[in-house]
């Protein structure tokens, strides 16, 4: 598995992987309905490319044998109070693997110990209880709810919030099983 920031080269591979996803990722992900051609990827990773180099945070493709298999970033980073959150999504058909888990893993590890980030935070869906289970999974801190905080697919959606502090993650030590 390899986490890489998206390049404009992968413009067509990138909005295949998310039309062919499109159905299952559209119940949860805000953007997946304006997201309907090529051009608007490429706007995406113009953007992504941007912030990185504005050292907002990355923006990456989540690569398994060369081929892509979902997305994980950061949301503009908060350097004042050094905080951020994080957002993923992975194909339908590669859920369950424990994908993005490793992907959030990566992620907590280079923010906390590269970019000497304080808190993280990840929100889901209430009813997205598999993304609800990562954070869960990697120790965060259930903070509470949300309420009608993203308009999702027609319809607003409360989000659970979780958070991670560095403290919290340079010790946790995160068993094989909860992996």
């Amino acid at each position: 598995m390899e986490l890489r920031l998206f390049d404009l080269t992968e413009s067509d591979t990138l909005y295949a992987t998310v039309e062919c996803n499109r159905g299952y990722l559209r119940e949860w992900l805000p953007w997946v309905d304006r997201t309907q051609s090529v051009t608007d990827i490429r706007e995406f990773i113009t953007r992504a490319r941007l912030q990185f180099e504005n050292s907002q945070g990355p923006q990456c493709g989540i690569w398994l044998n060369d081929e892509l298999a979902g997305c994980i970033g950061c949301h503009p980073i908060d350097w004042s109070n050094r905080h951020c959150s994080i957002g993923y999504w992975v194909e339908e058909t590669r859920c369950g693997q424990g994908i993005v888990t490793r992907s959030c893993q990566t992620m907590l590890e280079y923010l906390f110990g590269e970019l000497g980030l304080h808190r993280v935070v990840i929100q889901c869906g209430t009813g997205n209880h598999k993304s609800c289970a990562i954070p869960q999974r990697l120790g965060f801190t259930r903070e509470g709810i949300a309420r009608q905080a993203e308009w999702v697919n027609d319809r607003w959606v409360d989000l659970v919030v979780w958070s991670m502090l560095a403290g919290e993650w340079a010790t946790s030590a995160i068993p094989e099983s909860r992996r």
